[in-house]
């Protein structure tokens, strides 16, 4: 069977060699690198633009993008007919392809993030690998957290307040340089669509800008809509542990603490939402002005074929909803996560329109194609091109949050500490 033919239905006329290729994991691969390089630029608004009212969700949302981070290059190797070949493009970057330069890109960003982590949280290596040294009988696992610890101080067991300024600064600066490059990390996803001349739905030069905003959008969101669900924990377990511990907050500190953050939070997701939105009709009042030879199949596609899902889902539903409940007075938990899930939502579907709608039309112009997902798996290839799939990439970041949780504390009772 040809790789595409047990999803891909045909209507009207079709050549026989064109299928649906490009399926849900090509759809979940820019998604996912939108989350990383949104999930960074919200935590850089705190290091570089120095918005302390996000300081909390700013050092949340830097550790959840390097949870992220890793999770960017699984959708490619699950789509790979050779997987195997796929960490060429890790060994061997260079800029003669767009694909080729992912490599730099992504080891780029990722030794900025992992920089800004180290001296985000070195006070905390140093502090706690000092307090496992001095006690006297350590468990086996503490004896492994003193070990752990020790060796990501790199020895740099400084810990007085000119060594801390000094890791302040260096925060400022990698998250400074980190901005362009989660920029150019997503934004090249877009370039690469965008410059498929073969596909006259995709041909753009907006398409990396439209990218990058969807990006930030799609980012703020997922960080707060985890933290939202994150506070909704900690107070639910905030009741109980006070008995033992009386310093820790109260269930209503956390929930004055939690709508602080939602509410300035709000405010820059609805910015870059305008941003994004802005950016696509713009993008397609441009092709509707000027008509090139294409643009009756596209406009078919557009206003035919996926007219739901461009208009009602995506725009209505992921765009215009989500705007209104953010734009109303008074906002609400509820509401924002209401809203966050809209959000999320419509950028899911912009990435879906854009992926499986691009390949929906036939090179002929006179026929149509459409994509089943594939629910149940009956071998390898529907696994890994299907909904099981998809869902195993979108719940490995949280596997990964949880653990790097335990290195780096999201949640500090006091940062003097």
């Amino acid at each position: 069977m040809v790789h595409g033919e047990a999803w891909t239905l045909k209507e009207l006329f079709v050549y026989p060699n064109e299928y649906i290729y490009w399926t849900i994991q090509i759809v979940m691969y820019p998604f996912m690198t939108g989350l990383v390089a949104g999930a960074f630029v919200l935590s850089s608004l705190y290091h570089v633009f120095g918005i302390k009212q996000l300081k909390d969700i700013a050092r949340f949302s830097l550790v959840f993008s390097f949870a992220l981070l890793p999770v960017a290059m699984i959708p490619l190797q699950l789509h790979l007919q050779h997987p195997e070949r796929g960490i060429e493009v890790m060994l061997t970057p260079h800029f003669t392809s767009a694909i080729a330069a992912f490599g730099i890109a992504f080891s780029t960003y990722g030794m900025i993030v992992a920089s800004e982590l180290w001296f985000v949280y070195r006070r905390h290596f140093v502090e706690t690998a000092l307090a496992l040294r001095a006690k006297p009988d350590k468990s086996p696992l503490e004896r492994f957290r003193y070990l752990l610890f020790s060796t990501l101080t790199l020895g740099a067991w400084d810990i007085s307040a000119h060594a801390l300024e000094k890791d302040e600064k260096a925060v400022k600066i990698m998250a400074t340089v980190g901005i362009p490059v989660a920029c150019l990390l997503h934004g090249y996803a877009g370039f690469i669509f965008g410059s498929v001349k073969a596909n006259a739905l995709w041909t753009t030069p907006l398409m990396p800008f439209i990218f990058i905003c969807s990006a930030v959008v799609s980012g703020i969101a997922l960080c707060m809509l985890v933290y939202m669900v994150t506070m909704e924990i900690r107070k639910l377990m905030a009741g109980w542990k006070r008995k033992q511990d009386p310093s820790l907050p109260s269930p209503e500190a956390i929930k004055s603490m939690e709508m602080y953050e939602i509410t300035m939070t709000s405010r820059y997701l609805v910015y870059a939402l305008i941003a994004a939105l802005g950016l696509e009709l713009l993008d397609l009042l441009f092709r509707d002005y000027a008509k090139f030879q294409s643009w009756e199949i596209v406009r078919s596609v557009i206003f035919g074929q996926d007219f739901v899902n461009i208009f009602i889902v995506q725009y209505g539903l992921g765009n215009l909803v989500p705007l209104t409940l953010f734009l109303l007075p008074r906002i609400t938990a509820k509401r924002a996560a209401v809203a966050t899930i809209l959000v999320l939502m419509g950028v899911f579907m912009m990435r879906w329109n854009l992926v499986i709608g691009g390949q929906a039309f036939s090179a002929s112009f006179a026929g149509f194609m459409h994509y089943e997902l594939p629910i149940i798996p009956h071998d390898i290839e529907t696994f890994k091109e299907g909904l099981i799939g998809a869902i195993l990439v979108g719940i490995t970041p949280f596997v990964f949050f949880w653990g790097l949780n335990k290195i780096f504390p999201v949640f500090k009772y006091d940062d003097s500490h």
